[in-house]
C-alpha cells in the first residue's frame, strides 16, 4: 500500500455522507454507502469506522486497487461488498446485490495516486513507461493504440476537448506523421516530443500535462462514464440520501454542476403561477457551490490543490 496516499477532504466527505446515514436510520433502513471510486479504500475505511451500522459497496475498475482495498477493509468484511466494475454499471451492481436504495454515493474522480505511482501504467509523464493508461488493464484499448490508429482529426478533437490544448492541431499532425516511421510506445517518448513542441513557459504547467490528460480521458471514457453514472446514483438514492462528488479538473466539475443543477432548480417556466410537483426541485445542495481544500491540506496533500467538492441531498423522488 502506498503510505503516502492521503484521501482528499476525508473528514468533510465522511461528514456529508453522514447526512444520508442519519436519514436511513430515521427511516428504519440499514444505511448503504457506495464508494464508486474505491481506490485504495481510504475514504471507505473512514466511513466504516465512523458509522458501525453502515453497509459499504466499493466499486472500482482497477483490479490492483480492488486487491489493495480488499486487504485494507478486511476487518469490515461482514459489512462490505467489493465489486470489480465501472461506475456506470451501478444499477447492475445494486441489482446483483439485492440493494433497492442507497444512502450515499461518493465519487472521487480522476486518476488515483496508485495509478500515477505505478511505473508500468503510463499515466505519468515524469517516468518512462508503456503508454497504457487503462484504469482497467483487463480490457479496452491502450493510449499507444489510440495514438497508432486514430485519424489526425480525431486526435485533434480529443486533445482540444479533453485536454483543452490550444496546440492540438500541431500535436496531432506530429503524432500522425511520426508514427509512420516510429510507433508511439512509451510515456517518455511522447513527453519528450511535447517538451520540444511546447516549451514550458513561466505560467504553464508541464507541456505534457494536457495531452496526457486527454489521452487518459479518452482511453477510459471518463466523461462518458460520469454522465451515465451520476444520474444513476441520484436515481438510486432514497429520500434523504446524498451524493458527494470530488472533481479535479473543469471538464468533470462542469458535468457534475450541470447534472446537479437539473435537479436543484425548478423546471417550470418562470411565469407559471403554480408549479406542478413534477417540475419542482427534487435535489437540494448541501454544499454551497463547490468547496475546496484549505491551505493546510493543499500544502500537505498535492492532489487536494485542485479538488472541487459538490454535494446534494435527495428531497423527493424525481417524478419526471
Amino acid at each position: 500500500m502506498n503510505a503516502q496516499h492521503v484521501p482528499v477532504l476525508l473528514e468533510r466527505v465522511v461528514e456529508l455522507l453522514g447526512v444520508g446515514v442519519a436519514a436511513a436510520r430515521d427511516q428504519g433502513r440499514t444505511p448503504v454507502i457506495v464508494d464508486g471510486t474505491l481506490g485504495m479504500g481510504g475514504h471507505a475505511e473512514a466511513v466504516l469506522r465512523a458509522f458501525p451500522d453502515v453497509h459499504l459497496v466499493g466499486i472500482d475498475r482497477d483490479l490492483e486497487a480492488i486487491a489493495i482495498a480488499t486487504k485494507r477493509l478486511a476487518p469490515f468484511a461482514e459489512r462490505t461488498d467489493i465489486v470489480h466494475a465501472v461506475d456506470d454499471e451501478l444499477p447492475r451492481v445494486l441489482a446483483d446485490l439485492g440493494i433497492e436504495a442507497i444512502s450515499g454515493m461518493l465519487l472521487d474522480l480522476g486518476v488515483s495516486s496508485l495509478q500515477l505511482d505505478e511505473d508500468d501504467r503510463g499515466f505519468s509523464y515524469s517516468r518512462p513507461a508503456p503508454l497504457d493508461m487503462r484504469m482497467d488493464q483487463s480490457r479496452g484499448r491502450t493510449a499507444a493504440e489510440v495514438l497508432a490508429t486514430y485519424p489526425e482529426a480525431e486526435l485533434r478533437r480529443i486533445l482540444r476537448e479533453y485536454g483543452e490544448e490550444k496546440m492540438a492541431g500541431k500535436i496531432a499532425k506530429i503524432i500522425v506523421t511520426d508514427r509512420e516511421t516510429t510507433p508511439w510506445e512509451t510515456s517518455d517518448q511522447l513527453a519528450a516530443m511535447l517538451a520540444r513542441v511546447l516549451p514550458e513557459g513561466k505560467k504553464r504547467s508541464h507541456p505534457a500535462k494536457r495531452t496526457f490528460q486527454a489521452l487518459r480521458i479518452e482511453v477510459n471514457d471518463e466523461l462518458g462514464v460520469l454522465r451515465t453514472a451520476l444520474p444513476a446514483a441520484l436515481a438510486a438514492l432514497h429520500v434523504g440520501g446524498v451524493a458527494v462528488i470530488e472533481s479535479y479538473q473543469s471538464l468533470e466539475d462542469t458535468i457534475v454542476k450541470r447534472i446537479f443543477r437539473a435537479g436543484t432548480v425548478s423546471q417550470a417556466p418562470p411565469d407559471l403561477p403554480v408549479v406542478p410537483e413534477h417540475l419542482q426541485p427534487w435535489l437540494r445542495e448541501i454544499v454551497r457551490g463547490a468547496e475546496v481544500a484549505d491551505e493546510e491540506e493543499a500544502e500537505t496533500n498535492p492532489r487536494a490543490k485542485s479538488v472541487r467538492l459538490r454535494a446534494v441531498v435527495k428531497i423527493r423522488e424525481d417524478q419526471q
